[in-house]
């Protein structure tokens, strides 16, 4: 039996390619409105960041989320995604341990 592909994706902050379960996805909507997807199948356009603090604020920066979500994003919504980050930052890394403790 052949073993599963696991799909890849790039943080937009450290251009790292790693699994698209290990990474956190920010979508904006067709409305506009931009926001933490957890499950990663909100509809409209998304960009991936790695789940640590670092990488959020590097994107912050060089305006990564911007490029990456062609729209952009005001410094209102990155302070809210900054605290949606810190917040879900905890949550993503315990469900991401679980996995891991699942698959092995």
């Amino acid at each position: 039996m052949k073993p599963r592909k696991i799909p890849l994706r790039k943080c937009v902050a450290c251009n790292e390619m790693k699994p698209k379960k290990s990474l956190i996805r920010v979508v904006r909507s067709p409305e506009g409105e931009v926001s933490i997807d957890l499950t990663g199948k909100k509809s409209g356009r998304g960009a991936y960041l790695c789940g640590q603090a670092s990488c959020f604020k590097l994107a912050h920066k060089n305006r990564a989320l911007d490029r990456a979500l062609k729209s952009p994003v005001g410094a209102e919504v990155y302070e809210q995604l900054a605290r949606d980050f810190l917040a879900v930052e905890d949550e993503f890394i315990a469900e991401r341990d679980r996995e891991e403790d699942a698959d092995e």
